[in-house]
Formats: C-alpha cells, sequence, structure tokens
C-alpha cells in the first residue's frame, strides 16, 4: 500500500517538506505526542536508534500529532528537554494522523524505498519488534 502523501512543516522553522522527500531511501515514520508516556519511552529508544543509524542508508521522520497535544508549544517544550535530535514535522491537527488510519500514538510505519508501507505498529509493540522490521526492511 502507498504511504498517503502529505506536507507538513518543520517544528522549529517554516520549512515545509513533503513525503516525496525520502523516495529512494526505506524511511521510519513514527506519529507521537508529548504526554503519552508510549511516545515517551518508544522516543528515547528511537533517539538512541536515530543518533546510531546510517542516515544514507535509511531515513527517519517523527510527525507530532498536534491536534492530540494540550498546546502546541508542549512539544517543543518536551523536545528542548529531552534533547532529540531526530527530524519532527507537525501535523495540521490529526489530518496525516487519521490519514495513515492511526489509532494511537505512538505509531509507527516503516515504509520501502518506493514509500510503500511494509509495517505498521501500534502503540502496544516493543522496540525491538520495529527494529526486527527494519532489518527485514532492509534485507529483502
Amino acid at each position: 500500500m502507498n504511504a498517503p502523501d502529505f506536507q507538513l512543516q518543520d517544528i522549529y522553522s517554516e520549512t515545509t517538506h513533503q513525503l516525496e522527500e525520502w523516495k529512494g531511501t526505506p524511511l521510519i515514520l513514527t506519529f507521537w505526542a508529548s504526554w503519552c508516556p508510549d511516545s515517551m519511552k518508544d522516543l528515547h529508544y528511537k533517539h538512541l536508534f536515530y543518533e546510531q543509524m546510517d542516515k544514507e542508508v535509511m531515513g527517519f521522520l517523527t510527525i507530532n500529532v498536534t491536534g492530540r497535544e494540550g498546546k502546541e508549544e508542549d512539544a517543543v517544550q518536551f523536545l528542548e528537554k529531552t534533547g532529540y535530535s531526530f527530524p519532527v514535522l507537525k501535523d495540521k491537527g490529526t489530518q496525516v494522523y487519521d490519514a495513515y488510519q492511526c489509532m494511537g500514538v505512538p505509531t509507527t510505519f516503516l515504509l520501502d524505498e518506493n514509500l510503500e508501507i511494509r509495517q505498521s505498529y501500534s502503540d502496544k509493540a516493543s522496540f525491538p519488534e520495529i527494529v526486527q522490521g527494519i532489518h527485514q526492511l532492509m534485507n529483502k
């Protein structure tokens, strides 16, 4: 299944990014909200992974679901507090979250180089499960 396209703004700037920018590279895509304990745990592991991964071989992108935040600045404060450096885009409320048919946060998708969804993981998935999916995606 093709991943729904989007154009979203970077959380720190006015720069707009489109999913198409990642075409040609497998991509890890995670939806999250700053108040969610599962998102906090998931993003901690993903940050450690992001710091070590080869960014030339795989893309990494997160989308803050602004429609599920208390205030928009909550996400920025969370990122500043944690020091996470991975790319973060702001959803337009829950527009992209809904397009991907997410049922909770965090939700992670693994997209192949053609931007087709190969795996999806709900908030109940463990990080080792996601890593196993990444391994399968990279070794297909």
